[in-house]
């Protein structure tokens, strides 16, 4: 069946084969007495499977059609489906020879199958009609109890603000162009790869960029559709500071973010409303781990789910910090691969933490970097930072004020470059207090 052929298209060319199959087996329990059993086996599953298919064509030609993001992915299933009927249907289908016999009065037709065979159909058949059932129940849901659904996820109680893309997260900045390559390569690497570790741990210093890093990953990740949440931790705040609302917070995010996990999530919640006040292990195998495991038998789970969480180092508390990284590095799903991208100082009870996960994470630390490489983004910072400043400064004063294009000039930009490093945030200080030196002279 053709590639180009869309989900509707092949839903109606299965559905027509279908009927073929269920006729010539009609024929065949006519006229051949000693396949009996396998012949009716055979009949039932195809209806079934027609059934199947007939209840999806109906449901995509409702208005909601467009909607039914799982089942529009269904393609590859379909022809799965419609490869197999087109198996049978070609050896059942009588010869001319047969057909001129049976014109004539004599018993033409012999069962051309072996039970073995029959059997391997109906698996077939069985397994595409599962992946049809489950996407027509996520997406039934989708239609038929949408205000159910989402009443009942936005009852988990999340930490606003906590998210790369919220309000608090807003004007906080993600890494330049031509900043950071190797690194961010190195970490697209580790998620795109199958057989990486679950948990990537990335360490430094304050004011070496880490914060900066994650935004970035999390927004390039969202751009690619792997994204399923993220959290920034923040010491202090009441919902940001603390593991209370993480699980939920994250499970909530995942449910909007990746096709197919609301339905697990609101299952999960169904079976055990109590679930967000258990222990922060339980939430994550109940909200997380176990919708990630169950979508994996869909036809639309993404091959990874990128879960971002920026500051390890800020939880307010330390039993906390090694709960969470134990969680996660034991955390497995074969298919989507989880990926967890973790930030924080190098301070002790995190390294302890890591110490006893030894060999169940990949890591990264920031003083280990080329002195040069750090140098050369630190330049690309200054300079796009000194841009703004001097373009802002010019807009507002007369010709004879303007500040020159190439202000402050290349020396002052290497000399300030060469005592920031490592430190990202040494030079956001010097530019900070330039523009405010600026809007002095203003």
């Amino acid at each position: 069946m053709a590639e180009a052929l869309g989900v509707a298209s092949s839903v109606i060319a299965v559905v027509e084969l279908s009927v073929k199959v269920l006729s010539l087996c009609l024929q065949y329990s006519r006229e051949v007495k000693n396949a009996k059993d396998d012949i009716e086996r055979l009949r039932k599953e195809v209806a079934t499977f027609k059934a199947t298919a007939d209840e999806l064509k109906a449901l995509l030609e409702t208005p909601h059609g467009k909607e039914l993001k799982t089942s529009q992915q269904l393609v590859s299933v379909i022809e799965d489906g419609h490869s197999t009927l087109g198996k049978v249907e070609q050896r059942l289908r009588p010869s001319t020879g047969r057909k001129a016999m049976s014109r004539f009065g004599m018993r033409a037709l012999k069962w051309p199958f072996e039970s073995k065979d029959v059997e391997g159909t109906i698996h077939n058949l069985e397994r595409c009609r599962g992946n049809i059932s489950l996407a027509l129940n996520i997406d039934q849901t989708v239609i038929l109890q949408n205000v159910d659904d989402r009443t009942t996820l936005h009852q988990l109680p999340i930490a606003h603000g906590a998210s790369f893309d919220s309000k608090a997260e807003e004007h906080n900045p993600t890494c330049l162009p031509n900043t950071r390559e190797e690194l961010l390569k190195e970490i697209d690497r580790w998620i795109d790869d199958p057989k990486s570790k679950t948990t990537f741990w990335l360490n430094g210093m304050a004011g070496m960029g880490k914060s900066t890093i994650a935004r970035t990953v999390a927004h390039s990740r969202s751009k690619r559709g792997d994204l399923g949440a993220s959290f920034f931790i923040k010491r202090g705040e009441i919902d940001r500071g603390n593991l209370n609302k993480l699980m939920s917070t994250l499970a909530h995010q995942l449910a909007f973010s990746i096709p197919g996990v609301a339905f697990f999530i609101k299952k999960a919640l169904d079976a055990n409303p109590a679930i967000v006040g258990k222990s922060v292990k339980e939430q994550f195998e109940k909200l997380i781990q176990g919708p990630l495991s169950e979508v994996a038998a869909t036809p639309i789970a993404p091959s990874s789910v990128v879960i971002v969480i920026d500051a390890l180092d800020e939880c307010d508390q330390e039993a906390d910090i090694r709960l969470l990284i134990n969680i996660f590095s034991q955390a497995k799903t074969l298919r989507p691969h989880l990926r967890v991208f973790l930030t924080s100082r190098p301070e002790l009870p995190i390294r302890l933490g890591f110490n006893e996960v030894q060999g169940s994470y990949q890591d990264l630390v920031l003083h280990d970097i080329p002195t040069q490489i750090v140098e050369h983004d630190i330049i690309v910072f200054l300079n796009d930072e000194f841009k703004k400043i001097r373009h802002n400064f010019n807009m507002t004063v007369g010709d004879e004020r303007k500040l020159p294009p190439d202000w402050p000039g290349r020396p002052t930009v290497q000399s300030l470059a060469q005592v920031a490093v490592p430190l990202f945030i040494f030079a956001a200080t010097v530019c900070r207090n330039k523009k405010i030196q600026a809007y002095r002279f203003l």
